[in-house]
């Protein structure tokens, strides 16, 4: 059974301000109210896919301190854009 739009978008929501780590909790929440509703079913698998991987690998990408690997890359310079002005 497929999740309705609406529930998933409180589902990445939720997980984007449940991190572990406060800043990724910030610059997701962030992110989240920005982007989520206008993002395709495709976006959203994507992001959902970031929510995967480690907060301190995130931190990284996001703040610029490494390169996000190519298939998050595109996504990653939208939320650093987004979330933090960069």
């Amino acid at each position: 059974m497929t999740e309705p739009h609406e529930i998933r978008l409180k589902r990445l929501t939720m997980r984007s301000m449940r991190r572990g780590i406060k800043e990724m909790d910030i610059i997701l929440m962030r992110y989240a109210a920005a982007r989520l509703s206008e993002m395709s079913a495709a976006d959203l698998d994507r992001y959902e896919a970031l929510l995967e991987e480690n907060d301190q690998d995130l931190y990284q990408w996001v703040s610029g301190q490494s390169p996000a690997p190519e298939t998050f890359r595109p996504l990653v310079e939208d939320i650093s854009r987004t979330s933090c002005g960069g």
